[in-house]
């Protein structure tokens, strides 16, 4: 009987230390927003930016193909372009990390349109920004709102 409990023991330490093991398999990708903000609303404004570093810590290229976020209607990954002196933005459909790598959000560059908020958003709060990969998989992140 004593015997039992010592190979149950030993299969029950496995399952756990195996739950824990956090490394990802080939081919997984693993996507962070490091430094994400979202610029707070003046009162009236129909938009927003978002801004940050996504960092694709995975062995595969990871391409974006949607954004999303329960406060706004809608989501979608912008550029800015100086063509002839003229600043312009110009929606991006897809954001390709590649493996290892990082592409910044930052003002004057790629950056997150949020657009028509469902509800008045201010400093302090929090926008829940999801980024769906042509893969299918989502991440979500919670994305501080902070005046700058």
């Amino acid at each position: 009987m004593l015997k039992f409990y010592r190979v149950l023991a030993c299969g029950l330490g496995l399952i756990l230390c195996s739950a824990g093991a956090g490394g990802l398999a080939a081919g997984e990708h693993e996507l962070a927003f490091n430094g994400a903000w979202v610029r707070a609303l003046p009162p009236g404004m129909g938009m927003t930016a978002g801004f940050g570093t996504l960092v694709n810590s995975g062995g595969e290229p990871l391409e974006i193909t949607a954004f999303s976020s329960p406060q706004f209607a809608e989501v979608s990954l912008h550029r800015t372009e100086t063509v002839d002196g003229v600043s312009r933005m110009r929606e991006v459909p897809t954001l390709r990390v590649e493996a290892g790598a990082a592409v910044e959000l930052a003002p004057g560059g790629y950056h997150l349109m949020l657009m028509k908020p469902t509800a008045p958003l201010a400093a302090g709060q929090t926008v829940t920004v999801r980024m769906t990969a042509a893969d299918g998989r989502d991440f979500q992140f919670e994305v501080p709102v902070e005046r700058r």
